[in-house]
């Protein structure tokens, strides 16, 4: 039984909404472009650095709410390669956010029972944040909950380019035949292998891309943009986001929401 009153108080706008979704149709798995924390900050006359911070919060209750609501999974956009391209400043500061947040909601993950997963070249980042999340990941390991996955140094691209080559890889050490390599065996050796695919994509801010994010996951996800800033996302918006997904007919190219392997893949719309 979901514990409602912690989600929305009793008598809330946000409680109203909640009451009117079906609980046992929620998506497994919701993904979020959480855009527009540098624009929210420039608004109120503040930088830019200042909007990742208060984006901060909103994560915190994000993710708090969709383990409340029991999804089995949760993928946060948080960094891109492309992102490299900002000031070295804007990064500092959003690396040094990145670990205190880590370090800061690991009891977090402990109470919702959230296992915590980052996804992308993390090699590639420094090393003090590397270990802030081997810690957390050693820490959640053993939890049941949702699995939060955190991208970092993430692309859609780099990711399907990394599994080409380690399809070749094997094939030339005799590993495997390409008889043997279809979308299920895709599936298996992408980053996001043991978790659904994303049901939902949120984007915030009002841009209505996928910015090269998880593109081979989110095939026949539903895709919802609105125009609040990510620092203003709150779990009314989300409700709403939740809601409009229920109001939509999933057919995966047949004409039911219950999909065979086939039709779930077969390319058309």
């Amino acid at each position: 039984m979901l514990d409602l009153d912690a989600i929305a108080a009793p008598g809330s706008g946000e409680r109203q909404l909640l009451d009117t979704l079906d609980l046992g149709r929620l998506p497994r798995h919701v993904a979020f472009i959480m855009d527009g924390n540098g624009r929210w900050a420039e608004g109120r006359a503040l930088p830019r650095v200042e909007g990742h911070r208060a984006g901060m919060h909103t994560v915190r209750r994000v993710v708090e709410t969709c383990a409340r609501l029991r999804l089995d999974a949760v993928t946060l956009y948080a960094f891109s390669t492309e992102n490299w391209k900002r000031p070295r400043h804007e990064i500092r500061t959003l690396m040094t956010l990145l670990k205190d947040f880590i370090a800061s909601e690991l009891d977090t993950f402990r109470a919702h029972n959230l296992r915590f997963r980052p996804i992308g070249r993390i090699d590639g980042l420094d090393r003090t944040v590397r270990a802030a999340l081997d810690r957390a990941v050693a820490a959640t390991r053993s939890n049941t909950g949702a699995t939060l996955q955190v991208a970092l140094n993430y692309s859609g691209r780099q990711e399907l380019t990394d599994m080409v080559r380690h399809a070749v890889e094997m094939a030339s050490e005799g590993r495997i035949t390409a008889d043997e390599i279809d979308q299920g065996w895709v599936d298996r050796h992408l980053a996001t292998a043991d978790v659904p695919d994303p049901d939902l994509m949120i984007r915030t801010s009002g841009e209505q891309r996928i910015s090269n994010f998880l593109l081979w996951q989110l095939a026949y996800a539903e895709l919802y943009f609105c125009t609040v800033p990510w620092p203003d996302f709150s779990t009314r918006h989300l409700l709403e986001a939740l809601a409009e997904y229920q109001r939509r007919e999933r057919r995966y190219g047949g004409l039911s929401d219950t999909p065979t392997v086939e039709e779930a893949h077969d390319g058309t719309p």
